[in-house]
C-alpha cells in the first residue's frame, strides 16, 4: 500500500500517522497497543513460540499479565527501541530538568533558559535548532566527527548508489558538502574520515540532514561545545576545560536494544546487542521460526526487503 501522491516528498508527521491508520483498516490488522513483552521462549512440547507479554495502560503499573502463542515470532522492535542516556560523573548533582530527546515536545518552554543539548545526530540538531528558535540559549555538546549534508544531497546520493560505487558517491558526497557548508572546523565541528554511506552500511550512523541548524551555529545562536567531563550542580565542565552553567540538559545520545532481556532460548539470530549475527542478506531468519525485520542497519529499503523474505517464507511453511 503506496503512500498517497498527494504527499510531499518529506512526509509530515500527521500525514503519516494517517497513512499508518489507513493501512491497519486496509488489511484489517488489529494491533495490541500498551503492551510491554517480559519474555518469549520456544516451547518445544508445543512447536510454538510462547510469549508472556504485560498490560501496561498509560505507563501505568500492569494490571495483568497475557499469554500468546505462535508458530512463527517476528522480531520486529526496530534500532532504536530504548532511550540510551549514558552515565556522566555528577549527572545525579544537576539540578535543572533532565530529559532523553523521545521526551522533548518543543522549545516553547525554554525561551531565554541555558539549554544544553548533548549529541549531534539528527535529533540533536533538530532539537537544537527549535530551541534556538523559541529564543533558547543552545548549546550543543559534540563528542564526535559528523557529516552535515542536505536533503538534495542526501536525495541525489541515495539515486546515485544505484548506479555508482558506494566511494564514488561517498566522495562526491563529501565534496558537495563542502561546497555548501565550507570549513565546518571554525564553529567546533570535524569531518568524519569515511564516507557518509559508508558510516551508514557499516555502522548504522547516519549524517545529520541539515534543515537550518548550521546557520545558528554560524551566527552564534548555537554554542558547539566538545564532550563532557563532569557535572557539578549545574555547572557542566567540558574536555576544554571550560565551565558553563545550564537549566536542562537534553540527552540526544540515541537508543539501546533491550531483546536479549526477553528474547530467550535464541543463541543463533540475534546478539546481545539486539542486532542479528548472520550477514546480510541473509540476517532475516532464524531457527524453529524465529525472524527479525528492520535490524539489518538498510534503513527502510532493507525492512521491507526483510518483509518480502520473512512473508514469503512463513507462506512456503504453512
Amino acid at each position: 500500500m503506496k503512500i498517497p501522491t498527494t504527499c510531499p516528498k518529506y512526509v509530515p508527521k500527521n500525514d503519516f500517522l494517517q497513512y499508518l491508520d489507513n493501512y491497519v483498516a486496509h488489511f484489517g490488522i488489529s494491533p495490541l497497543y500498551q503492551r510491554r513483552v517480559e519474555s518469549a521462549r520456544f516451547d518445544e512440547s508445543t512447536k510454538k513460540w510462547r510469549v508472556m507479554a504485560a498490560k501496561v495502560p498509560n505507563g501505568e503499573e500492569e494490571l495483568e499479565e497475557e499469554e500468546f502463542f505462535g508458530r512463527f515470532l517476528v522480531v520486529a522492535t526496530g534500532e532504536t527501541s530504548d532511550p540510551f542516556c549514558p552515565e556522566i560523573e555528577g549527572l545525579s548533582s544537576f539540578q535543572g530538568k533532565i530529559m532523553h530527546s523521545t521526551e522533548f515536545k518543543s522549545g516553547k518552554d525554554y525561551e531565554d533558559k541555558s539549554v544544553l543539548v548533548i549529541g549531534a545526530g539528527n535529533s540533536g540538531y533538530e532539537i537544537s535548532l527549535d530551541l534556538a528558535n523559541h529564543g533558547a540559549k543552545t548549546s550543543i555538546a559534540v563528542r564526535s566527527p559528523i557529516h552535515i549534508l542536505s536533503r538534495g544531497i542526501v536525495s541525489l546520493g541515495l539515486y546515485l548508489l544505484k548506479h555508482l560505487p558506494l566511494y564514488f558517491v561517498d566522495n562526491l558526497m563529501v565534496m558537495l558538502s563542502k561546497l555548501v557548508y565550507g570549513d565546518v572546523t571554525k564553529y567546533g565541528l570535524t569531518r568524519p574520515h569515511e564516507g557518509p554511506f559508508y558510516l551508514k552500511v557499516a555502522f548504522g550512523k547516519y549524517p545529520v540532514i541539515d534543515v537550518g541548524t548550521y546557520s545558528k551555529i554560524k551566527t552564534g545562536e548555537i554554542q558547539v561545545l566538545p564532550a563532557i567531563t563532569s557535572i557539578t550542580g549545574n555547572d557542566v565542565l567540558f574536555h576544554d576545560g571550560k565551565s558553563y552553567a545550564f537549566d536542562a540538559i537534553i540527552f540526544a545520545t540515541g537508543f539501546q536494544r533491550s531483546t536479549s532481556q526477553w528474547l530467550q532460548g535464541d543463541e543463533y539470530l540475534l546478539n546481545e546487542d539486539g542486532l542479528p549475527k548472520p550477514d546480510f542478506p541473509n540476517h532475516w531468519k532464524g531457527k524453529n521460526g524465529l525472524y527479525c525485520v528492520g535490524l539489518a542497519r538498510k534503513g527502510l529499503y532493507g525492512a521491507a526487503m526483510d518483509a518480502e523474505n520473512i512473508s514469503n517464507d512463513v507462506k512456503e511453511n504453512l
